[in-house]
């Protein structure tokens, strides 16, 4: 996916070097109608290389991530690895692009579900001030990676035909099922996903005084998450307010008029670059809240997209 955003977006490169472990050495990825082949990854594969974007797993990060950056190379990583290291920025280019002028050679690209929410939380912050954040998400099986897909196309099959259920990737069941675990659980209940998206919104909005509940969901969905936002503001604002907002917010496309039928979903919207956000409408029960429906791509703006961005920032600053 980041290769394809890559070419679509026209990202200026010279030389595009796939780089994998050694069971992948010489598979084919195709970039501009032109084969190139995959090499092995060593420590010294970043000589004379601008942009590293590393999504192979944080072990993977945490090892090669410091030799890139020694041999010139900037890191832009989409695991989780460097999220929450303090001299490490976390990215979102329309929300925080202004961090990146002190990077030390590696930026940080947000968990998928993060990134879609801040998109929408930014306008509202910088205008009214956020008090509280609570979020339940409806997250895509992509997000797990392919066996994940396999998987739900492979139970869906099972139950259509009345076989037997097998499963390896997720806990229970996926096909037609809800999984309220994403990660593994820790200690104070929530699981790592869950902590993730806590953290995350914190560091890229620039203020750890918003109280931020999360609860992640694993829904029978190949690509695109949703999520349900509930926002409680410093200050009251209005629906219309807060459309406007949103409206005019870069990478933000607001699909909210319920009564005919349009707000977003994730099955219309798989391939699309932008956040969606619709069900927009005062929250009964507090004065200052405002609940909102929000669904991206999580493989576009949660991930590849993003990463593209962050190396389009840098190259327009130079």
């Amino acid at each position: 996916e980041m290769i394809k955003t890559l070419e679509e977006r026209k990202f200026p490169i010279q030389n595009l070097i796939p780089l994998a472990s050694e069971r992948s050495e010489g598979a084919p990825v195709y970039f501009k109608e032109k084969c190139i082949r995959t090499k092995v990854l060593k420590s010294d594969s970043f000589k004379d290389i601008d942009f590293a974007l590393f999504s192979a797993g944080s072990s993977i990060s945490k090892e090669f991530a410091g030799p890139a950056t020694e041999q010139g190379a900037v890191v832009i990583d989409n695991t989780s690895f460097f999220r929450m290291h303090k001299d490490v920025p976390l990215v979102v280019p329309e929300v925080n692009s202004s961090v990146l002028k002190s990077h030390n050679g590696i930026i940080a690209n947000p968990n998928c579900s993060t990134a879609q929410m801040v998109m929408a939380l930014k306008p509202i912050h910088d205008e009214v001030g956020l008090e509280r954040v609570i979020v339940s998400t409806y997250q895509s099986v992509s997000g797990a990676g392919k066996e994940a897909i396999l998987e739900l196309e492979n139970q869906t099959r099972q139950n259509l035909n009345g076989n037997q259920i097998e499963k390896e990737v997720f806990s229970h069941e996926i096909a037609f099922n809800v999984i309220p675990q994403i990660d593994v659980f820790l200690d104070n209940g929530y699981t790592k996903e869950e902590m993730k998206m806590i953290e995350e919104t914190k560091k890229i909005l620039g203020d750890d005084n918003i109280q931020v509940s999360a609860t992640t969901v694993r829904v029978p969905v190949f690509v695109g998450h949703s999520e349900s936002v509930n926002i409680q503001t410093k200050k009251p604002i209005s629906v219309e307010k807060v459309r406007s907002l949103l409206s005019s917010m870069d990478g933000v496309n607001v699909m909210d008029d319920p009564v005919n039928g349009i707000f977003p979903t994730p099955k219309d919207l798989a391939g699309k670059d932008d956040v969606y956000v619709g069900r927009i409408r005062r929250d009964l029960s507090h004065p200052n809240g405002i609940e909102m429906w929000i669904v991206s791509d999580n493989l576009r703006k949660g991930a590849a997209l993003n990463a593209v961005q962050i190396a389009e920032a840098l190259v327009s600053v130079g």
